[in-house]
């Protein structure tokens, strides 16, 4: 067993592809691991076997917002991007699990770029699949109400019903500002749908997040 056997989209590659691809040994990066940053250039093609990757970009007053995750099977916009077209990072990419990946370094990519089909379709695929969901992020912070956003963001990050999230955390997540997401969950708390703590917000009342959630058509 190698570890494209946990890449299934790269199961149909040729065995000339794939003996080049098996050369390639999986590393294991611990969580908090900064995996690029704003002016690096991309060095190779990341694969995420097993955990996540956040990518994060970064504004002018240091605001931050979450444009994307990587998990098993995704890709990375950025890396693709810099890869094919020769551009340095914009964001910044940080281990938010324990990660297992493969990297292909940048020659080979571009080889197999050129020389397997299949593999084109496998990025090509990918990378569409990823630039769809950037769109979403696009429509739900241009159209969607910070309520409805941080409503949403709450119900798909609790676990027992409960969020082990800073306020700066969520902010970024919903694309606004801390001061911003202490007020909306003051206003939440008040109207008995969740109990802040540090670091932590208990829902109290999911239906009624779920209501604000589908508010502008959240999802």
């Amino acid at each position: 067993m190698t570890w494209l056997d946990q890449a299934p989209d790269l199961s149909g590659l040729p065995q000339d592809c794939r003996s080049r691809l098996e050369a390639l040994r999986p590393v294991r990066l611990p969580r908090g691991t900064l995996m690029f940053r704003p002016g690096d250039a991309a060095q190779g093609f990341v694969v995420v076997l097993e955990g996540r990757v956040e990518v994060f970009l970064t504004g002018p007053t240091g605001r931050e917002i979450l444009l994307y995750a990587v998990e098993p099977g995704q890709s990375c916009v950025q890396t693709t991007l810099g890869l094919m077209g020769g551009e340095d990072y914009t964001g910044e990419a940080m281990a938010a699990t324990e990660v297992s990946a493969v990297v292909i370094p940048r020659p080979l990519f571009l080889r197999l770029m050129d020389e397997s089909a299949a593999f084109r379709g496998f990025v090509f695929t990918a990378f569409a699949t990823r630039m769809q969901t950037m769109m979403h992020v696009l429509e739900r912070v241009a159209f969607q109400r910070v309520e409805s956003r941080l409503a949403s963001t709450l119900l798909a990050m609790a676990e027992a019903n409960e969020v082990t999230a800073t306020q700066a955390d969520l902010a970024t997540r919903i694309g606004s500002a801390r001061e911003v997401v202490s007020r909306r969950l003051d206003q939440f708390a008040r109207r008995g749908w969740v109990r802040t703590d540090r670091g932590r917000v208990r829902l109290l009342d999911p239906g009624a997040l779920r209501r604000i959630a589908a508010v502008d058509g959240a999802g």
